[in-house]
């Protein structure tokens, strides 16, 4: 019988102490939020009615407002892609002896995957050449130089 009670919809009820009474403002000052109800003195929050718009950054100029509505591009760097010289060293291994191989451009890093098309280059010193290349980059790191120059290689800067 005792079972019944407890799952009947209209005994259902919350626990004690779990619902808490609703803040009565403006009620006076022995009640704790009297005068100015907790909303502070003056100012655009204290009046009845206040919404804020969306975007309002204090009166600061909003983004929406400081960036242009046409012809706006970011300053984006362009992109510098390190090679290192046991990279290039290994992607001629691949190629087969009939190729031309003793030049590296720009063509030569896009057929291998080693940039994409509009990526400064700059070779890197890590690891060792094999055979005397004349190599085209934007930058070389001065290890690289040496290293290349030590073997009989040329290091030619693109534009």
């Amino acid at each position: 019988m005792m079972d019944e009670f407890y799952f009947k919809i209209n005994h259902l009820h919350p626990n004690k102490g779990s619902k808490k009474g609703k803040l009565r403002l403006g009620r006076g000052q022995g009640s704790g939020k009297g005068g100015t109800c907790g909303r502070g003195h003056k100012g655009a929050k204290s009046r009845s009615g206040f919404s804020k718009k969306k975007g309002f950054e204090g009166g600061q100029m909003p983004i929406q407002r400081r960036i242009p509505k046409f012809g706006f591009k970011r300053n984006i760097k362009k992109k510098i892609v390190g090679i290192n010289l046991d990279t290039i060293q290994n992607c001629i291994n691949k190629i087969s002896q009939e190729q031309e191989k003793n030049i590296i451009n720009k063509e030569f890093y896009l057929k291998n995957n080693l940039v994409r098309k509009n990526d400064f280059v700059k070779i890197l010193g890590r690891g060792k050449l094999l055979t005397s290349l004349s190599i085209h980059a934007n930058q070389f790191s001065k290890k690289a130089l040496f290293s290349i120059k030590k073997i009989g290689g040329k290091a030619i800067f693109m534009k």
